[in-house]
C-alpha cells in the first residue's frame, strides 16, 4: 500500500520549499509572503526504490480569511496521512500557533517529526523551546539551501509504517478510476453480474475503494472500484480529499489503471489529469469510453475525432468502448486488461533491443549538445512498471534533448508494442574504467622505458 506523507506547520515556515526539494520539482509556489499556499499540493517521490505519496498543506495560522479553510485542509491530509513532517521556523521562539499544532499532533496518535528549518540562520531560538514541550528528538534542516535532507528521506524511508497490502497476490488487480458518475460502480456490478456496489445518478455515492474478487476464463481478478476523483475546490473537502489518496493507493497497489470516461459527457481536462496521475505511478493504463451506446453513429465519429484525442497523452494508450449498463463490451474490457498486463511484464534481452536502437539511429540525424554528438553506445532492459530501459552514452537525464528522447520512447513503444505500458528511458553516462586508475607496466615496458631514459640523458649531455 501507498504511504502518504504530510508536511504541516505555519505559515512561511518553509513548507513549500521542503516540497520543492524532496519532490524535485517546483510545484509549490514559494515566496516571503506568509500563507501563499492555499490548497494541498501532491507529488510521488521514491526513495530507495519504493514510492511515497507527499501532500503539501497550506500554513496552520490566523493569517486572514481563508485561515480556517486552509487550516481545516492541512489537518485532514495529517489526519490520512501514514506519518506528519512538523516544520517549524528553528530562527524563532515557538509561539502559540506551533505550540497549538504540537499538542493537536500528539492526540492524532501517528508518527510525526519536528524539522527545524532554516538552519543555515545563526539563531537558533525555537531549539531550547522544543526541549521545554518534551521534544528532544529533532532534525534541523535548512530546504532553501539542502542542508540534511539526505537526512529527511531516510527518516521517511525508516520510519514510515509498513502498511501491509490488503489485495490477494494471486490475481490480477485492477483499478478502475475516473470522475464521479462515470460508471465506476456500475461496470463493477456488471463485471461481477451482482449488484454488491450501490449505483446513484448522484456523484460521490461511493467514498472508500472497495475490492472484489472474481474468475474469468479460469484466471482470478480482484476488481479495486474507487471514488470519482473531482476537482479540488468542491465543498466536500474532507471526503474529496479521502476519495482522491484512496483512488490513488488502489492505483499503486493494482497491476492496471483502468480510466473509466463518460462518453456522453465527452473528455474533460480532469479526465485528461486522471490518466496522467495514473501514469505517474508508472502503472500500464486503459481507458474505458463508457455509455457509448447513447451516442449515435454521427456523435461517435466526432467524438473519435474530437481534438481533446490529440492531447499527447493518448498517443500510446487503448481505448474500449463499453456499456457498463447494457453488458456491451465487458468482454473485450477484460481480455483487454489481461493482454495490456501481459505486455507490461515482459522482459527484452541487451541484444534485441541494441539490434532496434541502431536502427533507429541510422535513419536520423544524432543531434549534438555543445558541439558534440551525441552517442548510444548500448542500451539494457531495466525492469518493469513502468517498462525501463537503460541507455549508455555520453548523456545524462538532464542534459539529452527532450525531442529526441521523445522519438527514442515512440519508435520502442511501437517497436516493442507497448500500447498501454508506462515506458522509462534512463540515459546513464558511460564512465572509463581506466580513469581512476595507474597503469601498471610489464618487465618488458619497464626494461625499455629504461633504455629511453638513458637514451634520452646521453643526448642532453
Amino acid at each position: 500500500m501507498l504511504e502518504s506523507i504530510a508536511i504541516i506547520g505555519k505559515p512561511n515556515v518553509g513548507k513549500s520549499s521542503l516540497f520543492n526539494k524532496l519532490t524535485r520539482s517546483r510545484k509549490s509556489i514559494v515566496s516571503d509572503f506568509p500563507g501563499l499556499t492555499r490548497d494541498r499540493n501532491y507529488s510521488f517521490i521514491s526513495i530507495k526504490n519504493k514510492k511515497f505519496f507527499l501532500v503539501d498543506t497550506g500554513g496552520i495560522g490566523n493569517i486572514d480569511g481563508f485561515s480556517g479553510k486552509v487550516s481545516q485542509q492541512a489537518w485532514q491530509a495529517a489526519e490520512e496521512s501514514s506519518i506528519v513532517l512538523f516544520v517549524i521556523d528553528g530562527s524563532e521562539v515557538l509561539d502559540s500557533y506551533d505550540l497549538s499544532i504540537l499538542q493537536n499532533l500528539r492526540k492524532l496518535n501517528k508518527p510525526f517529526f519536528v524539522l527545524s528549518n532554516k538552519a543555515d540562520l545563526k539563531k537558533k531560538d525555537a531549539i531550547a523551546d522544543l526541549a521545554k514541550n518534551g521534544i528532544n528528538t529533532f532534525l534541523s534542516i535548512s530546504a532553501e539551501h539542502s542542508i540534511n535532507l539526505d537526512e529527511v528521506n531516510e527518516l521517511i524511508y525508516t520510519q514510515a509504517p509498513n502498511i501491509a497490502e490488503e489485495f490477494d497476490s494471486h490475481s490480477l488487480k485492477f483499478a478502475l478510476i475516473g470522475r464521479p458518475n462515470a460508471g465506476k460502480s456500475t461496470l463493477a456490478n456488471t463485471i461481477i453480474r451482482e449488484n454488491k456496489l450501490i449505483t446513484s445518478e448522484i456523484a460521490g455515492t461511493t467514498i472508500d475503494s472497495i475490492e472484489i474478487e472474481f474468475d474469468y476464463k479460469d484466471q482470478k481478478f480482484s476488481l479495486i472500484d474507487t471514488a470519482g476523483i473531482r476537482r479540488k475546490n468542491k465543498k466536500t473537502e474532507k471526503v474529496e480529499y479521502f476519495s482522491f489518496v484512496k483512488a490513488i493507493q488502489a492505483v499503486e497497489i493494482a497491476d492496471v489503471a483502468a480510466v473509466i470516461v463518460d462518453a456522453k459527457e465527452g473528455i474533460v481536462d480532469q479526465d485528461i489529469r486522471i490518466i496522467n496521475l495514473a501514469k505517474q505511478t508508472g502503472k500500464p493504463c486503459i481507458i474505458f469510453l463508457n455509455k457509448f451506446d447513447l451516442l449515435n453513429s454521427n456523435e461517435r465519429k466526432e467524438f473519435l475525432k474530437c481534438k481533446e484525442l490529440q492531447h499527447p497523452i493518448f498517443e500510446n494508450i487503448e481505448l474500449i468502448e463499453i456499456s457498463a449498463l447494457k453488458r456491451q463490451g465487458i468482454s473485450k474490457a477484460l481480455n483487454a486488461i489481461t493482454a495490456l498486463h501481459q505486455r507490461a511484464n515482459k522482459s527484452f534481452t541487451t541484444p534485441k533491443l541494441n539490434k532496434l536502437l541502431n536502427g533507429f539511429l541510422e535513419n536520423i540525424n544524432v543531434p549534438g549538445i555543445k558541439g558534440r554528438e551525441i552517442k548510444i553506445k548500448f542500451v539494457n532492459f531495466g525492469g518493469n512498471n513502468p517498462t525501463t530501459l537503460i541507455l549508455h552514452g555520453n548523456v545524462t537525464n538532464t542534459s539529452v534533448p527532450s525531442n529526441f528522447k521523445r522519438f527514442l520512447e515512440k519508435s520502442f513503444n511501437k517497436s516493442l508494442h507497448l500500447q498501454g505500458v508506462t515506458l522509462k528511458l534512463i540515459f546513464k553516462k558511460s564512465e572509463n574504467p581506466f580513469s581512476n586508475k595507474k597503469q601498471v607496466l610489464t618487465d618488458r615496458q619497464i626494461k625499455k622505458k629504461k633504455r629511453l631514459m638513458k637514451h634520452v640523458k646521453s643526448k642532453k649531455r
